[in-house]
């Protein structure tokens, strides 16, 4: 790691505390970014924001909506540091001078919107854990929670937008709280969810991008209100990384498909690196030479 090396990155995790020391050491050393807290999780860990450039085109990219895909985290927190530190270095990333790119935008990254989550799916729940007793029956009495996807109450933030919401809950058919596919009780109930769509609404994005694992996939559409153009930016996101452009149908209530229907704006879900979640620290480096690319090639869009 070159420029995002001051960043520090754990060998096995990366995880809240982790994005916590990340967003200190970033905002204390450059002054072009700036953090912000956009709401709290259900046990109240502060959401953070990151504001990079201040261009008049606005970009959101987020990670981690899914407990066990906390590596989204540590990617974009990297992307952030090297765009950070060649804007004012005056470094090129990617054969364009960031200093020029960032005239004409500004992105707001969440690096991390499910921490409660990613901190059960790392280190599991100890029995002075307040949610203790329920995460052991909503985990079948395991107390293994490395494939955990869901907030600490045991719902699915990537299933909780008002976004054809009554379609998923049949479609996922899943009746209470548990590791994965549970919508929620209704749409929008779980704080995290809550503070991006309010987020969202306030900046008013021109495009957005989340980050999940895994498949080397991105998906554009959304029952057909995305922009006559979106098939194309993610046709030109796939050529940036070697990804595949999808169009996914039998999914709704997801955080893209909600801003595509609400904003019918360009949104993006992009299914980084292969293999089976949580992917391991020891993928970071290949799956980042792949997705740095394709994180600049949004910044375009």
């Amino acid at each position: 790691m070159q420029l995002g090396a001051m960043v520090i990155y754990s060998l096995q995790t990366y995880g809240y505390h982790d994005l916590v020391e990340g967003v200190r050491q970033l905002s204390g050393r450059y002054s072009f970014l700036s953090a912000h807290i956009i709401g709290e999780s259900v046990m109240g860990k502060p959401l953070l924001a990151l504001r990079c450039g201040n261009g008049p085109r606005q970009i959101h990219m987020n990670g981690s909506f899914h407990a066990n895909e906390w590596i989204t985290s540590a990617l974009l927190m990297r992307f952030v540091a090297d765009l950070s530190a060649a804007y004012c270095s005056g470094e090129r990333m990617g054969g364009q001078q960031v200093a020029d790119l960032c005239k004409d935008v500004t992105l707001w990254a969440v690096p991390m919107v499910n921490p409660d989550g990613v901190e059960l799916a790392q280190y599991g729940a100890l029995p002075r854990h307040p949610y203790y007793q329920q995460l052991m029956e909503w985990n079948g009495g395991s107390d293994q929670f490395s494939n955990w996807k869901a907030n600490i109450r045991g719902v699915d933030l990537n299933d909780q937008f008002p976004a054809f919401w009554e379609e998923e809950c049949k479609r996922r058919g899943v009746e209470g709280p548990g590791p994965r596919d549970y919508p929620g009780p209704y749409p929008l109930s779980e704080p995290e969810a809550n503070a991006m769509a309010q987020f969202t609404c306030r900046i008013g994005f021109d495009a957005v991008l989340a980050l999940h694992t895994q498949g080397r996939e991105i998906y554009w559409n959304y029952r057909d209100y995305e922009p006559a153009n979106a098939e194309q930016l993610a046709k030109r996101l796939a050529q940036a990384s070697g990804y595949e452009a999808v169009k996914l149908t039998g999914s709704d209530a997801g955080y893209k498909d909600w801003f595509i229907h609400q904003f019918r704006r360009p949104g993006f879900t992009v299914e980084a690196g292969y293999g089976e979640n949580p992917l391991p620290m020891s993928n970071f480096d290949q799956i980042y030479v792949e997705l740095q690319p394709l994180l600049l090639e949004a910044l375009r869009l």
